[in-house]
C-alpha cells in the first residue's frame, strides 16, 4: 500500500533521516519506534505533507504522494495535543473537516453520528472539550480523524497525554477501532509497551536509520542489531567473540548461545531476564532437597559430579547479607570484593551475589552482581521469590535462549 524508498532529510548539518525505506501494508497497524531525535516524527510529517524530503520517493497505492498538497492527500494526522477547537461542541469538532469539503448536511450528520457511536461519545456530542476527560478528548480527536475515511491515519504519540490506567484502556480501544474501520494506522511512539501492544509490525529507528522491522514478538525475542538489543526490553548484554557453544567473554568464560557466527568474530550475546534460571547455592538453600535439585541441575549441564562438588564447596558458607541490615545502602549491599568468582569452570553457568530484589507487575526482578562483569545480570521470575539480598546464586540459560548479534 505505502512504499517509502530511500527517503532522506537534513536540517542544516543534522541528518534527520538517512535513506529510510519501508513498506506498510493495507489495513496494518504499523509503529515507528525509537528514542527522541531518531527521525520518526520527521518521517510522519513527510507522509502528512508538512515536510518535503531532500531525496527519495513515497507512493500510496502506486501514486506519487509527494506531488500532492497536504490537504489533497488521502491521509489524516492526529496531533499529539489533539488540537480540538475549544469553542465548538464535540459534534462540530468532528464535523469540521466534512463541512470544509462542503458535503450535504444530511450526509455530515449521518457520518458524525456513526463515528461518535463507534468511539462511544454519542452522549457527549453537545459538550465542549473543556467538559471532557483526557480519554474523551483523545476519542474526539480520533473521531475527527477517521470521519473523513482516509486511506492512511497518522498518529503522533497519541496516548502520551493520558494517565497510565486510561492509556491502557485506550490502547485496546485504538486496536479495536482500527480493526473495525479498516484504516491503515501508522503510529509514532517512544513507548515500547505501547508499540508492542498496538502494532502488527514495528520499525525501530535510530539516528535517522531503520535498525529492524519485525512483528512485536520477533523484535523482542530476536533483536537483529546491538541497538535494538539494548533499546527494546531489558536484555542482558555480553560482549565477546563467537565460539563453539556460544560466546567467549573475557573474565566470564564461554557463555551459552547459538552457533552460526564465524568463530572468532566480534559479537554481542543478548539474553532476556526471564530466560535466566536462578538457583540459590550452598548454605543459603532453604532445604537439603533444594540443594540436591541445584546439584542435579548443574550435573545435568556438565555431566560431571566433580564439577558439582566444586561449585558447592566454593559457595558453601558464603555470608548472607539480609535486607534491612545497616544504616545505609552501602551497608546493605553485598560485598562484591569477597564474592565468589563469576565463571563456573566447565559448568556453563555464572555465579554471583544478589544485589537487589524488587516485585512489581506480578514479577520478581532480581539483580545479581557477577565478578568479572560491569553492571548486574537481571533475572525475572513469575510471582514472588524467596531469594534475598546477599544470597550466593548460580545463573544458567539454554543456548537457544540467547541471541548472538554480529558487531
Amino acid at each position: 500500500m505505502l512504499q517509502i524508498t530511500d527517503v532522506s532529510r537534513r536540517f542544516g548539518d543534522v541528518p534527520a533521516l538517512s535513506g529510510v525505506s519501508l513498506e506498510i501494508r493495507q489495513g496494518e497497524f504499523f509503529a515507528l519506534l525509537g528514542p527522541s531525535g531518531c527521525g520518526k516524527t520527521t518521517l510522519l510529517r513527510i507522509l502528512a505533507g508538512f515536510e518535503e524530503p531532500d531525496a527519495g520517493t513515497v507512493t500510496l497505492d502506486g501514486a506519487d504522494l509527494l506531488t500532492q498538497a497536504a490537504h489533497r492527500r488521502p491521509v489524516n494526522l492526529m496531533f499529539q495535543s489533539y488540537a480540538l477547537f475549544p469553542h465548538m461542541t464535540v459534534a462540530k469538532n468532528v464535523a469540521y473537516g466534512l463541512e470544509r469539503e462542503r458535503l450535504p448536511k444530511a450526509e455530515i450528520r449521518e457520518r458524525v453520528a456513526e463515528v461518535l457511536e463507534k468511539v462511544g461519545l454519542t452522549e457527549t456530542a453537545g459538550r465542549r472539550p473543556d467538559r471532557l476527560s483526557g480519554g474523551q478528548r483523545q476519542r474526539v480527536a480520533l473521531a475527527r480523524a477517521i470521519v473523513k475515511r482516509p486511506r492512511l491515519l497518522l498518529l503522533d504519540e497519541p496516548l502520551s497525554a493520558l494517565d497510565k490506567k486510561v492509556r491502557a484502556e485506550m490502547q485496546l480501544e485504538l486496536k479495536r477501532l482500527q480493526h473495525e474501520v479498516g484504516i491503515t494506522f501508522v503510529v509514532v511512539t517512544h513507548d515500547q509497551e505501547e508499540a508492542m501492544s498496538l502494532a502488527d509490525r514495528i520499525a525501530v529507528l535510530n539516528a535517522g536509520r531503520v535498525e529492524q522491522v519485525d512483528a512485536p514478538v520477533t523484535l523482542y525475542e530476536r533483536p537483529a542489531t546491538p541497538f535494538v538489543a539494548g533499546f527494546v526490553g531489558a536484555n542482558n548484554l555480553f560482549r565477546g567473540t563467537a565460539c563453539t557453544g556460544g560466546l567467549s567473554c573475557e573474565g566470564l568464560g564461554v557463555l551459552a548461545g547459538p552457533d552460526g557466527l564465524e568463530e572468532g568474530a566480534s559479537a554481542l550475546l543478548a539474553v532476556r531476564p526471564e530466560r535466566v534460571v536462578l538457583a540459590e547455592s550452598g548454605a543459603e538453600r532453604d532445604s537439603a532437597g533444594d540443594d540436591a535439585d541445584a546439584a542435579e541441575g548443574v550435573e545435568a549441564q556438565d555431566g560431571s559430579g566433580d564439577a558439582v562438588e566444586a561449585v558447592q564447596d566454593t559457595l558453601e558458607g558464603a555470608e548472607v547479607v539480609a535486607e534491612g541490615q545497616g544504616t545505609s545502602p552501602e551497608a546493605n549491599a553485598p560485598d562484591v570484593n569477597n564474592a565468589p568468582s563469576g565463571a563456573i569452570e566447565g559448568a556453563g553457568a555464572l555465579r554471583g551475589r544478589v544485589a537487589d530484589v524488587s516485585f512489581y507487575g506480578g514479577v520478581s526482578h532480581v539483580s545479581v552482581l557477577v565478578p568479572g562483569r560491569d553492571g548486574v545480570v537481571l533475572v525475572a521470575t513469575q510471582g514472588a521469590t524467596r531469594v534475598q539480598v546477599g544470597s550466593s546464586v548460580t545463573l544458567t540459560w539454554a543456548a537457544e535462549d540467547g541471541v548472538l548479534i554480529p558487531q
